[in-house]
């Protein structure tokens, strides 16, 4: 499905006929190199009437109570399973807004690109850009562009800046988290880490493992819609994985959080990669999925709302919310044996987003 989006991509977005085949340091000058860089691609694949104001900076129009979130992105290989540094920026920023209940509206974007960058591989991170922006209906309104000498960076990092506004209906706080609530992951934990990993080490499967990353913010807006006050909670568990995201919860709220190892959702080609590389799927970083706090009460008609949509098919119940063991995540092996989740002490996976 994603290798069919590639091709079409590609298609609808030919690449322009260059004088130059590598980013130099010339391109990073801000002169003549630097706008035919910026010209012949960020400025015509991305146009938009703000962007195309050219202005230092961009001149937004926001109403009510707004989001604003950044990231950075240093993923390596930066073209992987499923997806490449370019579309992973745009959906990071994106989840980030959606999970403070915020419909996600602009972005900026900046580019840190080392000397030797083909033009080739900087296009097709240009045209993921473009298409991440038109599925999550966000603009890249403004940026930036830096080149550094050879052997001083890892190809490209992408910044990404967002903004939008509060959804009306949206209470998104750890402090409504209550006893009893039940949580929710959204989808198939550690794909994104596992994909990265695979081609690092070379492993084959059956099929590819593909990154889960995508843009969740339409997903997010019609639980919100829906279920309004009654979504406590939302946070992506992305580096540190699962694991650490719940404990960073349980420390800060001072709550007790009761996990179930079978209720996790996970394909069986990632779990046989972990199992090969002494991974344990929990700290393992996703892209495309986030975690829901929700009360008991509302927590079946979330998850088959929730279960209703492409992007949350695999989604389940995986733990609750409890009185006892503050500040500690308490999980339930598969065997009925139980074991402290801890976060994540050090880097697991490096590179990875």
């Amino acid at each position: 499905m994603k290798e069919n989006n590639k091709i079409r991509m590609q298609l609808q977005c030919p690449m322009p006929k260059l004088d130059f085949d590598v980013i130099t340091l010339g391109h990073g000058s801000g002169g003549v190199l630097t706008n035919k860089l910026l010209d012949s691609g960020v400025f015509d694949l991305l146009s938009n009437d703000i962007l195309n104001e050219r202005h230092d900076g961009a001149f937004l129009e926001l109403n009510g109570k707004t989001a604003f979130s950044t990231d950075s992105f240093l993923v390596s290989p930066i073209f992987f399973p499923g997806g490449n540094i370019g579309e992973l920026a745009v959906n990071g920023t994106v989840n980030d807004l959606a999970m403070c209940g915020a419909t996600p509206k602009y972005l900026s974007l900046s580019f840190i690109i080392e000397e030797g960058l083909p033009v080739k591989e900087f296009w097709d991170i240009l045209v993921a850009i473009k298409f991440a922006c038109e599925k999550a209906g966000v603009q890249i309104v403004t940026g930036d562009t830096k080149v550094v000498e050879k052997g001083k960076g890892d190809k490209i990092f992408v910044n990404t800046s967002g903004v939008g506004p509060i959804h009306p209906k949206a209470n998104i706080s750890a402090k409504n988290i209550a006893v009893g609530d039940k949580i929710i992951i959204s989808g198939n934990i550690a794909s994104h880490g596992m994909a990265i990993m695979s081609v690092r080490e070379g492993l084959e499967f059956d099929s590819e493992i593909e990154s889960d990353t995508t843009n969740l913010n339409h997903t997010v807006i019609k639980l919100i819609d829906e279920f309004g006050g009654d979504i406590h909670l939302l946070t992506d568990p992305t580096r540190g994985g699962v694991a650490t995201v719940l404990k960073e919860i349980a420390q800060s709220s001072e709550i007790g959080i009761d996990l179930f190892q079978k209720d996790l959702p996970i394909d069986n080609q990632v779990a046989s990669a972990c199992e090969l590389l002494g991974l344990d799927p929990l700290y393992v970083a996703n892209e495309g999925l986030f975690i829901a706090f929700v009360p008991e009460a509302s927590a079946d008609a979330v998850l088959e709302r929730l279960q209703q949509d492409e992007k949350g098919k695999n989604a389940r119940i995986i733990g609750s919310v409890v009185g006892e063991h503050p500040k500690q995540v308490i999980m339930e092996s598969a065997i009925g044996g139980k074991r402290v989740i801890s976060m994540l002490p050090g880097e697991q996976l490096p590179r990875i987003c």
